[in-house]
């Protein structure tokens, strides 16, 4: 590939393969730079050090998290209530598949998650923010009661932490954790009726 072809997104690309087959103590930005057919000065050039580099590349795919719940939020005309569960089942289910499909890559995350603790904070805080919107749409709509949404949804969101932190992750797998999803979401829609 030529230096001018290379792009950032083309590094985040060739980065997550790199991590993939090689995991994050052995990927290196040569093993990047490599895979582009470029030098690594050409990555740095665009990623001024492995770190940035690295959380970079988690923000990424934490952002496509983001963006998919972020349709549910801002663009489906559902009630509150329909909306709120649509938006949890979707991040619950979001984690468990990239668990599930890619589980050396979400491993990989993980770690580079433990890293990145300014990219996570601002993850939360996107999520958090999400349901804080729901959750004010539905008490102006008078499908919820919260004095302080924000504080309402802080509280929703870690009350389902099994179901999206990738701590919980190995209990994705067990064969009640659906009916147990559904069990926590009925229990805090009936706390926000009004």
């Amino acid at each position: 590939m030529s230096t001018e072809n290379l792009t950032s997104e083309r590094i985040l690309e060739a980065t997550e393969e790199v991590l993939r087959r090689y995991g994050p103590a052995k990927a290196t930005v040569v093993d990047v730079a490599r895979l582009l057919g470029v030098s690594h000065g050409s990555v740095y050039r665009h990623f001024r050090t492995k770190a940035a580099l690295r959380e970079a590349v988690t923000a990424r795919w934490l952002r496509r998290t983001e963006v998919a719940l972020a349709e549910l939020t801002d663009g489906s005309p559902a009630p509150g209530p329909e909306k709120l569960r649509s938006w949890l089942l979707a991040l619950f289910d979001s984690k468990r598949h990239k668990a599930g499909d890619d589980p050396e890559l979400f491993a990989t995350f993980s770690v580079l998650i433990d890293e990145s603790s300014g990219v996570v904070e601002d993850h939360l805080a996107e999520l958090t923010g999400q349901l804080t919107r729901i959750i004010d749409a539905g008490v102006r709509a008078g499908e919820f009661s919260a004095e302080d949404p924000a504080e309402a949804a802080a509280a929703v969101f870690a009350a389902t932490d099994r179901f999206h932190d990738p701590a919980h992750a190995p209990e994705w797998r067990r064969p009640t954790v659906e009916a147990e999803f559904t069990a926590v979401a009925d229990l805090l829609l009936r706390g926000l009726r009004p």
